[in-house]
């Protein structure tokens, strides 16, 4: 069994992954044996993210890309073939939250919210259809919310996009079952980054509330997703396709 989680040969690209869950999931392709194209726009924390995954003994690079943009999500895949000659695997993780109530937003930070979270995923997985259609199959990995299932007062456009990953996740699934690509959704919940440690201090109690109802009594970190990134990339996941999995410890299995 083990060799249906092998991931070597394979690229995977992981768009924001220079960081929290991106990076945790990079990681996990890495140690399956996957080499590793991350996209950021951080040139910092890209190449810092490049040195972690080598210290693992995988190969990978890194380029500076806004996915917001038809024509960086096109070059970014042009990287990746270039620098490994495939591409089997894409994490579109890439995102953004402004906190505010929904009556304070602009039409700027709405149109911001939805084209970095939600746009970019639907340009990459566009973009890397031809090379995956080529490669005979692929895996593309899609990063919702668990505000693609609740509501939450302060999250209005980062919900919608979260909501509408979910529905773009089984969209192309239906419509590319037939080319041997799978397409999920992973719904993270309340996990540590750079993220929702500006929620805890925007949002007064979180903290508080979160610990009270996620049932494996803390916060997740970004290396319980290393194991979910595996799966969904490798040949374990050939008949999943169109799933929205929460990894939250418990937190969305109650009412």
């Amino acid at each position: 069994m083990t060799k249906a989680f092998d991931l070597t040969g394979r690229v995977a690209i992981v768009t924001g992954g220079n960081g929290g869950i991106g990076l945790g999931m990079a990681t996990g392709l890495a140690q399956a044996g996957a080499a590793l194209m991350i996209a950021g726009r951080n040139a910092g924390k890209n190449a810092a993210a490049v040195k972690a995954l080598e210290a693992l003994g995988a190969t990978a690079a890194a380029v500076e890309a806004d996915v917001t943009a038809q024509a960086a999500c096109k070059a970014l895949i042009a990287a990746a073939l270039d620098r490994f000659g495939r591409l089997d695997v894409l994490v579109n993780n890439a995102g953004i939250n402004i906190r505010k109530q929904p009556q304070d937003y602009t039409p700027e930070e709405w149109k911001s919210v939805l084209d970095t979270n939600l746009t970019s995923a639907f340009l990459c997985s566009q973009a890397a259809y031809p090379a995956m259609l080529k490669a005979g199959g692929g895996k593309i990995i899609n990063i919702g919310s668990m505000l693609s299932i609740f509501g939450a007062a302060f999250a209005g456009p980062y919900g919608a996009s979260k909501g509408g990953m979910v529905q773009l996740t089984k969209a192309l699934a239906t419509a590319w079952a037939k080319d041997n690509i799978q397409v999920n959704a992973v719904l993270p919940g309340w996990i540590d980054t750079d993220l929702t440690r500006a929620a805890r201090k925007d949002v007064a109690g979180l903290h508080e509330r979160v610990l009270a109802r996620t049932p494996a009594g803390r916060w997740g970190n970004p290396a319980d997703f290393a194991g979910i990134a595996v799966f969904l990339a490798s040949s374990a996941a050939d008949f999943v396709t169109g799933a929205a999995i929460p990894v939250d410890g418990g937190y969305s299995s109650q009412g």
